[in-house]
Order: C-alpha cells, then sequence, then structure tokens
C-alpha cells in the first residue's frame, strides 16, 4: 500500500512511518517542520525517512495524495500550556484549517483517514476510566481545537463522505517523545545530572501509552474498522508523576533531584482511558509495560546526552 504520513517527522509520525515502511508499504511523510519546539530534533526523528517540506494550510494536497490508498493525519500544534494566550493563533491554522484541507481533499479521493486526536477533549472527565461516549468537556484551547478537528471529520464524512475514523491518545511516551512533555526533560535532567522541575505536587495521574503500541492502534484503526468511529488509545495503566519517578529510579538506577513548583494552568487532574471499545472492535490491546517503555526512553535519553 501507499500511505500519506502528515506530521511524519514528529514524536509518534517518525514511529508510524518506520512501521510501515518496515512492513513493506511505500510511505509519502510530510511535515512543516514548525518552530513550536527545535526542528533539529524533528530532522534528527526523520533520519533514514524521506519527508517532503510542506504546510497543509497553504500546500497543493492533491499532489500529495496522488497514488496514496489511505491517509495518517497526525500533523498539527500540540501543547496544552501554549495554546493559552496569542498562540493559540497557530492552534487554530495548523490544527483546525490544516485538518479541514486535508478532509476536503481526501473525501474528493474516496480515501480513509484516520486522524489523530487526544484526550485532552475530556478535560476533567465525569468519569473515569473515561469512555468514548463521555461528554467532552475540554479545559485548555488545544482541547477545544482537537475537539474541533474530530467534529470537522463528521462534518465532512455527512456532506463529502468522508471515510475517517478517529484515535484519541493518552499521553504517549517513549523515544523521541516532544521535549516539552514531562519525560524527555525529566530523563535528559537525570541522564546530564541536572534538577527536575515538577509542577504541582506530583499527584495528577496518566494513562501512559508506549509510542509503539500507539502506533499499532493507529495501523489497526486503517484497516479493520468501518468510518466514523472513534477510539480511545491508552496505555493500560494509571500512573501518578510520582510514581513515574520512583519507577524512573528503579530503571535507571539513579536518583532525581525534584524542584516543586506550582500546578500550570490547562492541566488535566487525570486520565484514564477505558479502552473496551479499541479491545473489543479491533482486538486491540497495550503489549509494553509501563516499565519496559520506560526503560526503552531512557536508554534513548542517556544517549542523545551522552552524545551532546
Amino acid at each position: 500500500m501507499r500511505y500519506l504520513v502528515t506530521g511524519g517527522a514528529g514524536f509518534i509520525g517518525s514511529h508510524l512511518a518506520e512501521t510501515l515502511s518496515s512492513a513493506g508499504h511505500e510511505v509519502v511523510a510530510v511535515d512543516a517542520f514548525t518552530d513550536y519546539y527545535d526542528p533539529a530534533r524533528k530532522r534528527e526523528n526523520a533520519e533514514g525517512l524521506d519527508v517532503v517540506e510542506a504546510d497543509l494550510v497553504t500546500a497543493e494536497l492533491d499532489p500529495l495524495l496522488e497514488g496514496v490508498d489511505g491517509v495518517f493525519h497526525l500533523a498539527g500544534q500540540p501543547g496544552v500550556r501554549a495554546s493559552f494566550g496569542p498562540d493559540f493563533e497557530h492552534y487554530v491554522r495548523r490544527n483546525v484549517h490544516a485538518s479541514g484541507r486535508l478532509f476536503e481533499a481526501a473525501a474528493r479521493r474516496g480515501l480513509r483517514v484516520v486522524h489523530a486526536s487526544s484526550s485532552s477533549i475530556y478535560g476533567d472527565a465525569e468519569r473515569y476510566p473515561t469512555p468514548e461516549d463521555a461528554p467532552p468537556q475540554p479545559i485548555s484551547p488545544y482541547g477545544v481545537t482537537k475537539l474541533c478537528v474530530e467534529h470537522l471529520a463528521y462534518a465532512h464524512a455527512r456532506t463529502g463522505g468522508l471515510d475517517a475514523v478517529g484515535v484519541r491518545y493518552f499521553t504517549v511516551y517513549g523515544p523521541r517523545q516532544r521535549p516539552d512533555m514531562a519525560f524527555t526533560p525529566l530523563l535528559e535532567a537525570l541522564a546530564g545530572g541536572a534538577t527536575f522541575r515538577l509542577f504541582g505536587d506530583g499527584s495528577v495521574t496518566r494513562s501512559f501509552t508506549y509510542v509503539d503500541d500507539a502506533v499499532e492502534a493507529t495501523i489497526t484503526a486503517m484497516t479493520r474498522r468501518a468510518a466514523g468511529t472513534t477510539f480511545n488509545v491508552g496505555g493500560g495503566s494509571e500512573v501518578s508523576m510520582l510514581e513515574a519517578i520512583e519507577t524512573l529510579g528503579r530503571v535507571a538506577g539513579r536518583r532525581l533531584e525534584v524542584v516543586r513548583m506550582a500546578r500550570r494552568e490547562g492541566d488535566a487532574a487525570r486520565t484514564a482511558a477505558d479502552t473496551t471499545r479499541i479491545r473489543t472492535e479491533l482486538g486491540w490491546s497495550p503489549q509494553t509495560s509501563f516499565e519496559d517503555g520506560l526503560g526503552a526512553q531512557w536508554r534513548w535519553a542517556a544517549a542523545r546526552v551522552a552524545a551532546a
């Protein structure tokens, strides 16, 4: 098959593109290399991949979709905290406008799109573990734009026949994780002997999901399910930041010095994925234990720090 992967130089997108290529598929990877974080890290992610540099808001999309059998749409502006304030316009442009253009182009060609959403759409959810039919109530502008993308997919499905499946990722971690996410600076601080700033008291919990498991769920959504479904993709165990730091100490055999800071706006106190739907309908379940996954990310981070 020939697949288009948007955000192909990003954290999850680069793993996805590599996995598809290793399985014998032809991959057209696209990335805008925006400056949300150092584009050099994205180019490092993309080593070995042939990535087209293009902005989905302005690029001619039909040439990118020529001969494509399906689209994995992972491009977008990430990050909860940065979505407050004047940078919100980037979230509207790179999440909402870019997705709308891609959905329209894919619908014209009758292509399936698996698009990446986020547990941020739930905000402070009404119940835990949180199923897909829980009322969305995002508490960050980022979460609002990801929910808007889901509604765009639905609108284009109703009016233009778009074949779309959504995957709501719950805090993906692993090698190449973005530097604004908690584990990358945590692990780099540990590897370099620096202190780590912990925002809040460490009691916040997440359904941490190892990147290989997230990739497998995403590929399975392309091949096994009718359009119009949205799936939670969660790692199977709910872990607090304090528990994560304790686990890391065991994995690395080192002690991390922590400086506590005030909790930041937009962070949900808890996320916990109800994965009944994806387990039942797609036969997917996470395969990587939290300790094994954190160990893999630790080895990656330690090697990067040693090579710097």
